[in-house]
């Protein structure tokens, strides 16, 4: 039996792909590797997949992560090919590998932030946001597990960000915690919203780039 784990680019239409159709694409593919997923035990049996750190609806990424079983002893070679024969626009699987490295090793996400505006950026916005974003405390409200709102500081979730202006919007490259706590770089605009309405963007791009562990290398 072998733990495997994909390296896949989900972009364009594919980001408007929910997490639960996602798993089920993936699912749909399997058969053309030729692999024998192993199944959850009990009445209804399921693959055992699970995807790393689901992308929020909306955003795209080109290091998304998939784990998988099989009951073959194999290392991932050939599969990534095989998958793409299948896939539809915008996934496309980069490498199939090995996972030999635990989730809970995956610290930090790195990731593009577009704040665009349909009347050009404000005067004076980008010293605001980058003086918001250098504060000790940003508190805004969030979303529990239990779907309840509640006043978060995201400032300590906040590893970098570096904010720069170009025609039309404002652009950041950010990291941020992935996991126990994790924040979703969209969420920078909800502080934007709260302390800046008058730098309130029209709307939000969210790229993701890296995954990232606790001494900064890229988790795979």
């Amino acid at each position: 039996m072998s733990k495997l784990r994909l390296l896949f680019v989900k972009e364009a239409q594919a980001s408007y792909i929910s997490h639960l159709d996602l798993l089920r694409t993936f699912q749909r593919a399997f058969p053309r590797t030729e692999l024998e997923i192993k199944h959850s035990q009990g009445y209804h049996p399921h693959p055992i997949i699970s995807i790393v750190l689901p992308l929020p609806v909306g955003q795209s990424s080109e290091c998304e992560l998939l784990d998988f079983e099989v009951t073959q002893e194999t290392d991932g070679r050939g599969i990534a090919e095989k998958l793409n024969e299948g896939m539809p626009a915008g996934l496309r699987v980069l490498s199939c590998y090995e996972a030999k490295r635990p989730v809970k090793e995956l610290a930090y996400l790195q990731a593009a932030l577009e704040l665009e505006y349909d009347n050009g950026v404000p005067e004076g916005a980008l010293a605001q946001i980058q003086a918001l974003f250098s504060r000790e405390e940003i508190v805004i409200q969030k979303r529990t597990k239990r779907k309840d709102l509640a006043d978060v500081d995201i400032a300590p979730m906040i590893r970098e960000v570096k904010w720069a202006e170009e025609e039309g919007k404002i652009c950041a490259q950010v990291t941020v915690l992935a996991q126990n706590p994790g924040l979703n770089p969209q969420l920078l605009g909800k502080a934007i919203e709260r302390y800046l309405p008058m730098c309130q963007p029209d709307f939000i791009r969210v790229r993701r780039q890296r995954l990232l562990d606790a001494n900064g290398e890229d988790f795979r």
